[in-house]
């Protein structure tokens, strides 16, 4: 008789746990899918159901996911789904990594040969020989578990070498996968009484009748990674990035938006780890940040603003592409983030370039007697800072000062202004 696995004694009914594989295969999905295994094995549930919809993605992160599949001491399935879904590349790894392969109807999987691209947009041209290295090592990664599977080997390897498709009816007829089926629900059902064999070679039942279909979320740090390298949300993060920082290295003192641009630019660095970014787009961006500060330096009647709005716009659309994202920034979110970005950037070298003439011009002395307003509360000997034609410039009173009390500024000691309350400096003149 075959050990059967079903419900735990404290279960009512065989527990279903039902993970989700969708977009690219990146650490984040990968980690999840450990996640899942794991919380399976401890629920012990009777199997674990990944409904998949993947182009591929990252290689290390699909040997991760195979590696636990294959380890899991609950049965496995992968499902390929909903119709129109796709098991490509890296999904095809994984579909025959799995106890039971099954697809729905209308999907395909196959077109799995390595894939090494330079800048991420175009493969990488490497010699033949290193190219037969790189497909030896996928197939005999491909052989090692799909012979203990029982699926066709043979065939299989094809998509790796050949670079072959399949649909749901050939990779059944092939001996690929197990099951045609049109619903994970479908799919429990009909597995119910089948008898599998895992990796290790135990021979098990499949006991489902009944059982719950529970899914198994993301948890809510995944989702926000998950986010977060979404194409158009690290293009909105790395133009929020780059402004915020170039705000506070113009406008030092302003602290909120130097804030604000450094953990965006950090997340946008952090999304750059899983994604595939083009050169090309990376130094269109940068082209583009050259023709702003020069517009505001020496004014060209627009046509430098104008070259950095079409650089910044094509390095958008040029930032993000390969055939695992090939949607990359969309061309709202591009011009959304590009013409603002052009402008704040233009406005506030301006300002820049205004007060630094404003300084030459003026000079120490002509500080002297004129008025400031005091940003934040100081107190008697304590330093501060005070706003002065709009700069922001170090302070120290004799008096207390309230925040938003004018000052009068009585002399000027390297970068630092030493002042009193106006009114103070009014009742003496009385």
């Amino acid at each position: 008789m075959l050990p059967a696995v079903a419900a735990d004694q404290h279960s009512s009914s065989p527990l279903v746990l039902e993970l989700r594989l969708e977009g690219v295969v990146d650490p984040i999905l990968a980690t999840y899918i450990d996640e899942g295994l794991a919380d399976a094995a401890n629920r012990h549930a009777a199997l674990v159901l990944i409904t998949m919809d993947t182009p591929g993605g990252l290689s290390v992160s699909m040997e991760d996911i195979i590696q636990h599949i294959l380890a899991s001491p609950v049965p496995v399935a992968v499902y390929v789904s909903p119709t129109g879904g796709r098991g490509a590349s890296a999904g095809f790894y994984i579909l025959l990594s799995a106890d039971i392969a099954a697809m729905a109807p209308g999907t395909h999987t196959g077109s799995a040969t390595p894939v090494m691209a330079i800048g991420g947009f175009l493969p990488m041209q490497i010699d033949d020989a290193f190219r037969k290295k790189i497909n030896a090592d996928a197939t005999a990664f491909l052989r090692s578990f799909t012979e203990r599977r029982g699926r066709n080997p043979a065939v299989a390897e094809k998509a790796i070498t050949e670079g072959s498709a399949f649909t749901e009816k050939e990779a059944l007829e092939a001996k690929m996968i197990d099951l045609i089926v049109s619903s994970p629900d479908e799919l429990v059902r009909q597995l119910d009484g089948r008898a599998i064999t895992r990796f290790d070679g135990a021979q098990v039942k499949l006991l489902l009748k009944s059982a719950a279909l529970t899914p198994f979320e993301l948890s809510t740090r995944q989702k926000f990674l998950a986010r977060i390298v979404q194409p158009d949300v690290f293009f909105v993060l790395l133009i929020l990035g780059v402004l915020g920082v170039y705000t506070e290295f113009t406008h030092p003192g302003a602290i909120a938006p130097g804030v604000i641009g450094g953990i965006c630019l950090i997340l946008a660095l952090y999304a750059m780890n899983f994604l595939p970014i083009n050169l090309a787009g990376v130094f269109l961006i940068l082209l583009a940040l050259a023709f702003f500060i020069l517009e505001a330096k020496a004014p060209s009647h627009g046509v430098l603003a104008l070259g950095g709005v079409v650089s910044m716009f094509l390095g958008a659309i040029f930032l993000i592409r390969s055939p695992l994202t090939p949607g990359g920034v969309s061309v709202g979110v591009a011009l959304a983030g590009t013409v603002p970005f052009a402008i704040l950037a233009v406005v506030l070298m301006r300002l820049v370039l205004r007060s630094r003439r404003w300084k030459t011009a003026t000079g120490k002395e002509e500080l002297i007697g004129s008025h400031g307003v005091a940003i934040a509360q100081m107190a008697a000997g304590a330093e501060g800072m005070v706003r002065v034609h709009g700069e922001l410039w170090k302070a120290e009173s004799s008096k207390p000062v309230q925040e938003g009390e004018t000052v009068r500024i009585l002399r000027v000691e390297g970068l630092k202004l030493y002042v009193e309350p106006a009114e103070v400096a009014i009742s003496a003149a009385k």
